[in-house]
């Protein structure tokens, strides 16, 4: 094909309203597809223009609208990042199964909107919480391992299959001096805990998360303070493990009790230990992999669902290091 060829693609039955949605507010959606694949792509008359573009292209193309679009006539928003996402799959040749996303539901936020997952590496990764006692979720910045975790965790409390949730996190970089910070002990930990507040008030309110926190039903505390204990009927979730030390990941991971779960989430490209101290979450990925009832799952570059300079950057720091 000469690239000096205008392809020309076009969506049978769209609506104005469906054509509006798919090419996205201020034409972001389409922006976003040709920044994907680096294609000057015009929009007129429910048909895609697309210039000096050659056969494979234009056919990866047809296939992110046609499922982008199978995505809008379901009353179903789309973003950017769906496009980034599904661009990425077709130049991939890879399959863009936006369906199988769609029929997991994942929990409710307080306001009732349904909470799926975003790519096909977070459904992994809610399947196999669902599957598995023990769940590691190791993946760079804004992969969703929090969020999630919080979320199948407040939906299985819901669910009556825990009693309580347990969140808590190495406190302090390489530390836990929790002595240096002004305050109670809920005080000195909220700080470093705001990502999990933060999915906790989406599911549940700011009035519920306070009455379960009061009725011991929702417990945040530091890492040290798990020494000791078991943790029966318990949903519980270490998150920034990749900041845990050999000893305290041994630790926590066996404080696992009767019908429990336990979700330990981590990047281990922000490792704030001293260089000297091996991270507990790599440790502990490579000491228990095969193991039943534990599964490690590996989040990546792909799944990520911030803003898309997110992913660029995630992924130029991996080039480089």
């Amino acid at each position: 094909m000469n690239l000096d060829t205008q392809v020309t693609i076009e969506l049978e039955g769209m609506s104005e309203a469906e054509a509006m949605e798919l090419i996205g507010s201020r034409d972001k959606n389409l922006e976003a597809l040709q920044k994907a694949f680096s294609k000057n792509i015009s929009f007129r008359d429910n048909t895609f223009f697309i210039s000096g573009c050659d056969q494979k292209t234009s056919g990866q193309i047809e296939k992110v609208l046609h499922a982008l679009y199978t995505q809008v006539k379901k009353g179903i928003r789309i973003n950017e990042q769906d496009v980034n996402y599904a661009s990425r799959l077709a130049q991939r040749n890879e399959e863009i199964r936006f369906e199988e996303l769609d029929k997991t539901v994942v929990g409710r936020t307080a306001n009732g909107k349904a909470i799926v997952p975003k790519t096909l590496g977070q459904k992994a990764f809610v399947d196999a919480m669902n599957e598995n006692p023990i769940v590691f979720a190791i993946g760079p910045a804004g992969t969703g391992k929090t969020y999630l975790a919080v979320v199948q965790a407040v939906t299985a409390l819901k669910k009556g299959e825990v009693k309580r949730i347990v969140l808590t996190r190495p406190a302090v970089e390489a530390g836990e001096n929790l002595g240096f910070l002004p305050g109670d002990l809920k005080e000195k930990v909220d700080p470093y805990l705001t990502p999990l507040y933060d999915a906790l008030h989406d599911m549940l309110g700011n009035e519920q998360t306070e009455k379960l926190m009061e009725r011991g039903n929702i417990e945040v505390a530091p890492l040290a303070y798990m020494r000791g204990r078991t943790l029966n009927d318990s949903y519980v979730i270490l998150d920034e493990a990749q900041n845990t030390t050999s000893s305290q990941m041994k630790m926590f991971l066996t404080r696992l009790g009767f019908h429990s779960r336990m979700v330990i989430t981590g990047d281990i490209t922000q490792i704030d230990l001293d260089r000297r101290t091996p991270s507990g979450l790599i440790e502990a990925s490579e000491i228990l992999k095969g193991i039943e009832g534990i599964h490690i799952m590996r989040l990546s570059a792909d799944d990520v669902v911030r803003h898309p300079l997110v992913q660029k950057i995630i992924e130029k720091y991996a080039e480089h290091e």
